[in-house]
């Protein structure tokens, strides 16, 4: 009984531990950067810094766990958005949602970037699901004749994290509400598919 009780409340506090963790992680990377301290999450935690690799064993594996719940949500839009009318506007709103995603923290993007060509990152298999979305709805836009044809899914993936770095590196991370990437996607336009908004 006694044992029972122990490990229960091992357990308890090994959890508390890592929410605190998190929560102070979050808070370093939205200060910082990507590149904060882990030593001083931990100590801002409570706890060492050998108990924060025990649950997240490398700056990948939290930073995957903090984005989690966005990159689950920027696929199933993905998934929602592969039914909208205008491919074209389903593709820029879900980039305009993956962007805001990867600049939430500064360095974010180039991490991001990385580790898609890094299968051991506890990040690639989110940041593959990311551009295998975005291929998707690339796909489907250009099927439609409404963005250019020549235009490779690598090549879009390239000209999107081109524009997160540069809104990353504006002041407060706004660079005039998405206008460099609407810019963008104006470029995108077929060339005969007639005169239209940026959005």
């Amino acid at each position: 009984m006694g044992d029972t009780t122990t490990r229960r409340a091992m357990r308890a506090d090994a959890r508390r531990n890592r929410d605190r963790l998190l929560a102070e992680a979050r808070t370093a990377f939205l200060d910082h950067g990507t590149d904060a301290s882990l030593e001083d999450i931990a100590a801002r935690a409570g706890v060492g810094v050998g108990t924060l690799y025990r649950h997240f064993p490398t700056r990948e594996a939290l930073l995957a766990e903090l984005l989690r719940e966005r990159f689950d949500a920027l696929a199933a839009d993905a998934q929602k958005l592969a039914g909208h009318p205008s491919p074209r506007e389903a593709l820029i709103t879900w980039t305009l949602d993956f962007v805001q995603t990867t600049t939430v923290y500064r360095g974010l993007t180039a991490a991001v970037t990385a580790t898609l060509n890094d299968p051991g990152s506890a990040l690639h298999a989110s940041c593959e699901m990311m551009r295998d979305a975005g291929t998707a709805l690339l796909t489907r836009a250009q099927e439609a004749g409404e963005v250019r044809g020549d235009i490779a899914p690598l090549e879009f993936l390239a000209l999107v994290a081109g524009s997160s770095w540069a809104r990353e590196q504006m002041a407060g991370g706004d660079l005039h509400g998405d206008r460099l990437l609407l810019l963008l996607f104006q470029g995108l336009d077929c060339p005969d598919a007639g005169d239209r908004p940026a959005r």
